[in-house]
């Protein structure tokens, strides 16, 4: 953005925000571009990276991820519970690919992802009923909304270990996802493939899936305590659960 912008977004005198971009430009944490706009510096990144408890969960999981990548050459995502949203802190693309959509740092709603329900099966009951005693946005004209029959979904997937559900998220895509369990059988993840809906081959997709996410909870689990999201009972539920639409 431009430093007057940046002076808006942050409510300082454009004197002040002037002079503190030029420090913050000195070390490497924001980018001045040639025309004068602002960016993230390389140093913010390099941060960002080493403070992200995503880090070690992605390093461990793209040698799986890969073997699902070559299954269903489409779109590998890994996901994991941030603020009350779905956040993809990992995809695996083809090329070839028309989807634009769960891109690494994007975030979807909870209840209209396929990863965000898996999530939301293994988390506590709490957390349940928090989240959905709120109004749900429809992302999709599939998008489930209905707290009853999410449930159902939640109950499901907790028997057979995975959920396919075309379209909540993406009109014309599948999401089939399984989750990935963590120390102490904590779930850390959901590993998700997406696929075009009218190709989907979830019988031939979860197996995949099932074995990669094996894999991932067997390297967690010899790597140690991997923090994840609180999710259980918090007085911090507010902070934990924005706006579905956010």
């Amino acid at each position: 953005m431009t430093l007057s912008g940046l002076a808006r977004r942050a409510d300082l005198p454009l004197t002040t925000a002037h002079r503190l971009v030029d420090d913050l430009v000195a070390h490497g944490l924001i980018e001045r571009l040639p025309e004068g706009n602002l960016r993230s510096g390389m140093r913010m990144w390099e941060l960002a990276a080493r403070g992200s408890r995503a880090l070690n969960l992605r390093e461990l999981a793209l040698p799986f991820m890969g073997d699902v990548q070559a299954a269903v050459h489409q779109h590998t995502t890994l996901a994991v519970l941030d603020h009350g949203t779905v956040l993809y802190v990992e995809r695996l693309s083809s090329p070839k690919s028309s989807l634009n959509a769960a891109h690494i740092a994007q975030r979807m709603p909870i209840h209209a992802a396929s990863s965000g329900l898996v999530l939301l099966a293994h988390a506590s009951r709490e957390f349940q009923d928090h989240l959905l005693s709120r109004p749900l946005a429809r992302v999709t004209p599939e998008t489930i909304t209905d707290p009853a029959l999410i449930r159902k979904h939640l109950a499901e997937i907790r028997r057979q270990g995975f959920v396919a559900l075309p379209g909540i998220g993406v009109t014309e895509w599948t999401g089939i996802a399984v989750p990935v369990f963590g120390h102490g059988g904590m779930v850390a993840a959901a590993l998700n493939a997406i696929v075009p809906r009218d190709d989907a081959d979830v019988p031939s997709t979860v197996p995949a899936l099932l074995t990669a996410a094996h894999g991932i909870s067997r390297a967690l689990k010899a790597a140690g305590p991997v923090p994840t999201e609180e999710i259980r009972a918090s007085p911090n539920w507010a902070n934990l659960v924005p706006n579905a639409t956010s």
